[in-house]
């Protein structure tokens, strides 16, 4: 079924309506979606290299509008006046596109790093689906989960473009076996040397236990170990010379 889905996500690659189809997979990658729109992104890019920025312009402007819509959902129909998960919450737990622990989780990270969460989410290949909605539940301000989306997402997707516009299709497969890898040591470098940077400039010893960093430990508590489903969004691992782009 993934390879399914896969192929049929890089078959717009072929279409003139590509640059919709990677709109539209970026939309709602943000909310359900299972695929990243990477996989489109990317198959765009070396099929035409000096539209690179423009593909991901486009790959951006759509996961932000998703990421919005995502927030809303969390905000407007996640839980009860009660606080109990609502009908929508309980068929995104039931159709596994994240577990109730993974929700559990984040909230539980949110009340401490508020903007690495989305930020990491964004850059990183942590579901990002699942901190968009969980922004909107924890009701996280909306200014700061946008500016965080815009930074996170446009890192990555940019990054993506510049180096297929520089490199041309050579550069495909080292994104594909070492982009995220790369991308999660960055951010936790770029976490840690911000809390380093904050501790010094703060006013000391007293308030040094306070500083804390989204760690790979904290980040794994994002995504459920046990699960085998489509909720991750990490591009499945097929080799890139089965691929005919």
């Amino acid at each position: 079924m993934v390879r399914r889905l896969y192929d049929w996500v890089l078959s717009w690659s072929e279409s003139r309506w590509g640059w919709l189809a990677l709109f539209t997979i970026a939309l709602f990658e943000a909310s359900w979606f299972p695929l990243p729109p990477d996989v489109l992104l990317i198959a765009l890019c070396v099929g035409a290299p000096k539209k690179s920025f423009r593909f991901a312009s486009i790959c951006l402007t759509g996961s932000v509008l998703g990421a919005m819509l995502a927030y809303c959902i969390g905000y407007y129909l996640w839980l009860t006046p009660d606080g109990d998960f609502t009908g929508i919450a309980q068929f995104f737990f039931d159709a596994h596109i994240f577990t109730p622990e993974s929700y559990a989780n984040v909230c539980d990270l949110y009340d401490q790093y508020n903007f690495w969460i989305v930020f990491t989410a964004g850059f990183t290949p942590l579901p990002f689906k699942l901190c968009t909605i969980t922004a909107g539940a924890c009701d996280i301000n909306f200014i700061m989960f946008i500016i965080a989306t815009l930074v996170g997402r446009g890192l990555r997707f940019f990054l993506i473009g510049g180096l297929i516009w520089k490199y041309g299709a050579p550069i495909k497969q080292f994104i594909d076996k070492y982009f995220n890898i790369l991308a999660t040591i960055f951010t936790v470098l770029l976490i840690g040397f911000t809390v380093l940077v904050l501790g010094v400039l703060g006013d000391g010893g007293d308030d040094e236990g306070d500083s804390k960093s989204v760690t790979p430990v904290a980040a794994e508590q994002m995504i459920d170990p046990d699960s085998t489903t489509l909720a991750n969004d990490i591009i499945p691992e097929i080799p890139c010379d089965t691929l005919d782009l």
